[in-house]
């Protein structure tokens, strides 16, 4: 439903259909133009936008389409269902060249991937004309318009035969010319001449009577007349009967193609609808690129989100006067449905409101608009307008009772789908009565959950923002220094008249002005400045809420974490306790039975000195074993230990103690040995190993308490107070086969972790909880390997999936920055990520 009948003419639209019909060529295009009315299908407007979007593409980057123009011979077609009838020469003619057009824009969009052009392609797919039809025209028209000799036999005869007799006539009047001017009849330089279809020799008036055969024509002056001589008058006659003749057998040629075409009339009309569909569609692209229209994110229910929204008609007036147009940000969604525009005159609400009402229509008329492709558009199934003067004489109507008249319609037909734009609310009459009849009439639309927008210099409707949720105050704002308008569109606070300032500017006196001023009232002029004051603070509570909101979001979802991870880690170390208690029970009876057995050997060989070297041998092999097992199960409980610290206590940090060294064990001063007093005179580039570990690597950088120290080609971060001064004998051992430790394989598991890390992740086609599980763990491992850059993929679409992204990368602390990709290699569609 639109209200009033005139609103295209009210918003603009007539000019933008004036605009299509100017780029048209197409009879059929400029029906389909005449044809263009508001939808409130969610389906049938996104169609019609997508195919004008992938036209946009094919005119902007695809210079293969056919640019040949098309005639409509529907017309035509719908004759030939008569039996007998024909097609003539010329109709024939452009039956060929229009279907080599068809042909070649089908043959297009079969060429190009369904994928690239996916709605124009399966339109283009329906048409199926039969390519024969331009062969069997080949077979009767040559390529200028002329029926071939060869399209029959009979006339192929006829027309050797006339010109056998038009060469008789040629040769025969010949010599009756050459005859006449040897008599002086005619003049030297003159030629046989055509009239009437028959060959003649022009003669002088005065000699006619002397030249035997018939008067066709004379000049104007009358001093000449065009005789056909009586030797070539039969042979003339004999022409003409053969042109008859000719033009019956072309007839029949003609007559025979048409039966032939009947029975594909239905595919061809086909095909010429299709054409007239693809010239609608090039002047509607044509128009999105002359105004720099764009496909926006479509919205199967009311709303509205445009960022950098310009007018067309303005853009393109400017643009000839090489002037910008100021662009126009806006938003309407189910909390704040109405919004009340306020500010100077001259400042821009008109065409603020003017650039709403024209390019939501042009939307749902299956137009591309001016702004930016993340913009949202809704779907309402009324617009209502209310803008200028209305005034009426016929009905007897003021311009306040015309805008009444209107109110009362919007207030019985406006809902929850609707949009209204009313400009200048409550002007025509007295201030205080027609404020606040505004303001009751927009309280009652409120509650009728519809959206809208109003232009008002009333206070009392700037104040029903605080009292009415869903109403919200909007301001254009002014430049108080240069006393002009901005054209800027700020939602949140009301604007100001500034009456004063611009009748300052102006140039009216400072006496006149403080005696309005006077008249007005101190309580009146401060009433603006207080309510921005009131604006504003209420815009810092509202922001401040927001953060804490955030604040305690986040906070809720640490502890979550921590608990969960705190429970995880009290498991794992219960496991790897237990297993360690095994393994140190293990190493204590192998290292007593080793050492009994030991004591053994040496009494039975009777203090026999090789017996007991090689007993010995035996011990310190197996001492050397058993330390390598009581290093690997200390490793394994500090490692615990210092992942229980880190984890469920990050902000205490604590050193883990080491471990009981068991009693009147050979392996204790060897493990006394393993765990020295740390060297805190280690600095950049010394070699160092970890307390309690073996493997050896250099320390790359020092900042702080913590250190990264290379063990090959894996970087480890570390604490300072961990790392220990590398001895010639720790280099050597670490060089040489020995049992891994439980360092060696966290290396070896860092190793392939990064081996197999992508820079690149793709969360296309998954829903927003998978996608950020997926990406979470994504950006953890990216931290934890020390990566620089990576790509997220996540398309364009509706723009969702890329917000999410975007919502968790902005906080992520180790994230440096975050961009679109280059236009080039995907855009909007892949979000880049720097990290620190």
């Amino acid at each position: 439903m639109i209200y009033p009948q005139h609103f295209e003419q009210k918003t603009g639209f007539d000019t933008i259909r004036r605009l299509l019909r100017e780029t048209c060529t197409n009879p059929l295009a400029l029906a389909l133009i005449e044809q263009i009315s508001f939808s409130a299908s969610f389906a049938e407007i996104h169609r019609a936008l997508t195919e004008t979007e992938e036209f946009r593409q094919i005119l902007l980057f695809d210079r293969g389409f056919p640019n040949q123009e098309t005639y409509d011979l529907t017309p035509e077609l719908k004759r030939l269902r008569i039996e007998g009838t024909y097609l003539n020469v010329d109709a024939l003619f452009n039956l060929k060249s229009s279907l080599g057009s068809i042909f070649d824009c089908l043959d297009f969009f079969k060429r190009t991937a369904s994928r690239k052009f996916p709605l124009l392609s399966a339109r283009s797919s329906l048409i199926k004309p039969d390519v024969s039809i331009i062969r069997r025209i080949d077979a009767i028209m040559d390529d200028k318009g002329r029926i071939r000799d060869t399209a029959s036999v009979r006339l192929g005869e006829i027309r050797r035969e006339l010109a056998i007799q038009m060469a008789e006539v040629g040769k025969r009047v010949q010599q009756v010319l050459r005859k006449a001017k040897s008599s002086g009849w005619a003049e030297k330089d003159v030629e046989p001449t055509i009239r009437n279809g028959r060959l003649v020799i022009p003669v002088g008036a005065s000699h006619k009577r002397k030249l035997k055969g018939f008067i066709h024509d004379e000049s104007a002056t009358g001093s000449t007349v065009y005789i056909e001589p009586d030797e070539v008058f039969e042979t003339n006659n004999a022409i003409r009967e053969s042109e008859l003749e000719e033009r019956r057998e072309i007839i029949r040629i003609l007559i025979e193609f048409a039966s032939y075409l009947r029975p594909q009339l239905e595919e061809l009309q086909s095909a010429y609808q299709y054409m007239g569909y693809i010239d609608f569609l090039r002047a509607k692209a044509r128009l999105a690129i002359n105004t720099e229209g764009r496909m926006p994110v479509l919205r199967n229910k009311p709303a509205l989100d445009w960022v950098e929204a310009r007018h067309p008609l303005l853009y393109l007036s400017h643009t000839a006067q090489k002037k910008s147009v100021v662009p126009l940000n806006i938003k309407l969604d189910n909390t704040e449905r109405i919004l009340v525009i306020s500010g100077p005159n001259a400042g821009g609400k008109s065409v603020c409101l003017k650039t709403i009402g024209l390019m939501q229509y042009m939307v749902q008329c299956g137009l591309l608009i001016p702004l930016q492709e993340t913009s949202e558009v809704g779907i309402f199934s009324k617009l209502f307008i209310d803008i200028g003067d209305e005034q009426s004489l016929e009905n007897d109507l003021s311009t306040y009772s015309s805008h009444l008249y209107n109110m009362r319609h919007f207030l019985e037909h406006v809902d929850e789908n609707s949009l209204f734009l009313i400009d200048e609310f409550g002007v025509g009459t007295e201030p205080q009565a027609g404020g606040a009849i505004a303001e009751s009439i927009l309280s009652r639309i409120n509650l009728k959950m519809a959206y809208g927008v109003v232009t008002t210099h009333y206070a009392n409707l700037k104040l029903m923002a605080e009292k009415h949720p869903g109403i919200m105050n909007g301001a254009m704002l002014f430049d108080q220094t240069k006393m002009e308008p901005l054209y800027i569109l700020q939602t949140g606070k009301p604007g100001s008249s500034f009456a004063f300032e611009i009748a300052r500017k102006i140039g009216f006196e400072e006496g006149l002005l403080a005696e309005a001023a006077e008249k007005t009232g101190r309580t009146q002029l401060d009433f603006e400045e207080e309510l921005h004051k009131l604006e504003s603070e209420k815009r810092g509570l509202r922001e401040q809420t927001q953060k804490f909101k955030m604040a305690d979001d986040f906070l809720e979802e640490t502890i979550n974490k921590y608990e969960q991870l705190k429970r995880e880690i009290e498991v794992k170390k219960k496991e790897i306790l237990e297993k360690a208690r095994v393994e140190a029970r293990k190493i204590v009876d192998e290292a007593n039975r080793v050492i009994e057995k030991t004591i053994k050997d040496i009494k039975e060989s009777q203090a026999d000195k090789e017996k007991t070297r090689i007993a010995r041998d035996i011990l310190q092999k197996k001492s050397d074993e058993l330390v390598a097992e009581d290093i690997k199960v200390q490793q394994i409980e500090e490692m615990n230990s210092e992942k229980s610290l880190k984890k469920a206590a990050p902000t205490t940090p604590q050193q883990a103690s080491p471990p009981k060294k068991p009693q009147s064990n050979p392996v204790s001063e060897h493990s006394k040995q393993q765990n020295p007093v740390i060297d805190p005179l280690v600095k950049q580039g010394d070699m160092v190993r970890l307390n309690g570990q073996s493997g050896v690597g250099v320390v790359e950088l020092i900042k702080g308490k913590e250190a990264v120290v290379a063990f090959g080609s894996v970087r480890l971060k570390c604490l300072y107070e961990k790392l220990v001064k590398a001895s010639s004998a720790d280099m050597k051992q670490s060089s040489s086969l020995r049992p891994p430790s439980m360092y060696g394989k966290y290396l070896d598991e860092m190793q392939s972790k990064l081996e197999e890390y992508r820079l690149t992740i793709d969360l296309r086609g998954k829903r927003a909880e998978e996608a950020l599980t997926e990406l979470r763990k994504y950006i953890d491992d990216a931290v934890l390997l020390d990566i620089f850059e990576v790509r997220i993929l996540h398309g364009k679409g509706d723009g969702i999936l890329r917000q999410l992204v975007r919502e968790h990368l902005s906080n992520v602390d180790e994230v440096k920055e975050y961009r679109d990709e280059a236009l080039e290699r995907g855009g909007h569609g892949i979000t880049v990520v720097k990290f620190r």
